[in-house]
């Protein structure tokens, strides 16, 4: 048993019970095997690369399928966008609200198609800042909507960081190939050495 499996079966071993078709063993023996037997399985499962694109193309899909479904509402819903975004003081409300969910849903379906993901989420991130700092100014708020608004700039922020981080991992490359994000249609438009 290797030290990763040990530390494993040791962090498990209170979670399995003993099954009783094996009463030459000691509890902790018998423990232990069947938190090891339960660890390695689980372990090779998602060491196995097939398992862990599946596990990827799922994150991606958490992660991006609300900035899709965003982008669908600021396009059927633009007029009512509009209005908030004038408030707002955006310059071209109501054209910035249809680009802004074009590019929210071609973004988001860069990320989870795997289509220059890459691409799709600098486009993901740099929209999350800019909304942030415009539509979310905290800062000059009045007191009843200074609260809600830091939340969401926070969140935007804090959304545009994970955006960022599949930026990084999408474009780098090590030793020529391209580090895996799961199953994608399409190699990552950028490519930056690692």
């Amino acid at each position: 048993m290797n030290e990763r499996h040990a530390d494993i079966s040791a962090e498990l071993s209170h979670l399995v019970a003993i099954p009783p078709i094996y009463p030459h063993l000691s509890n902790d023996c018998a423990r232990n095997y069947f938190v090891y037997m339960i660890a390695l399985s689980t372990i090779s499962y998602f060491e196995s690369e097939t398992n862990m694109d599946v596990v990827l193309l799922i994150a991606r899909i958490l992660f991006a399928g609300m900035f899709v479904m965003s982008g669908i509402n600021h396009l059927t819903k633009a007029d009512a966008m509009t209005g908030y975004a004038q408030f707002k003081k955006v310059p071209a409300p109501k054209l910035s609200v249809q680009l802004s969910g074009l590019l929210l849903a071609l973004g988001g379906l860069s990320i989870i198609l795997g289509v220059y993901a890459d691409l799709g989420a600098i486009v993901i991130a740099a929209l999350l800042v800019i909304m942030a700092i415009k539509m979310h100014d905290f800062w000059a708020a009045d007191a009843a909507s200074k609260q809600p608004e830091m939340i969401s700039f926070l969140k935007n922020i804090s959304m545009a960081g994970g955006a960022l981080f599949i930026f990084a991992i999408a474009a780098t490359t090590v030793d020529g190939n391209a580090i895996n994000i799961g199953w994608t249609l399409t190699d990552s438009l950028f490519s930056i050495a690692n």
